[in-house]
């Protein structure tokens, strides 16, 4: 499990699993609930590449959001299993 503390959005952790490339486990502290719950459902079950190549760089209210973050807890969950 990582936890990556987010910087720049409304949530402020993400909990992040990942095994084999997977993403096995997802979920948010705080944030905007409807839109976070989405994006776990979402990306559970995909692989950890392809969705930090479709979540960087997606903006809210200013330079990042709970998307981009996330693509940011999963590049880290990735380190860690090397």
């Amino acid at each position: 499990m990582t936890h990556y503390k987010t910087k720049g959005t409304c949530s402020t952790a993400i909990d992040v699993e990942v095994e084999n490339g997977v993403i096995t486990y997802c979920k948010f502290t705080g944030g905007c609930r409807g839109n976070t719950q989405g994006i776990e459902r979402l990306v559970v079950g995909q692989k950890a590449e392809d969705m930090i190549r479709q979540l960087r760089g997606i903006g809210c209210q200013g330079n990042t959001s709970c998307p981009d973050q996330l693509s940011y807890a999963l590049e880290k969950a990735l380190a860690q299993l090397q």
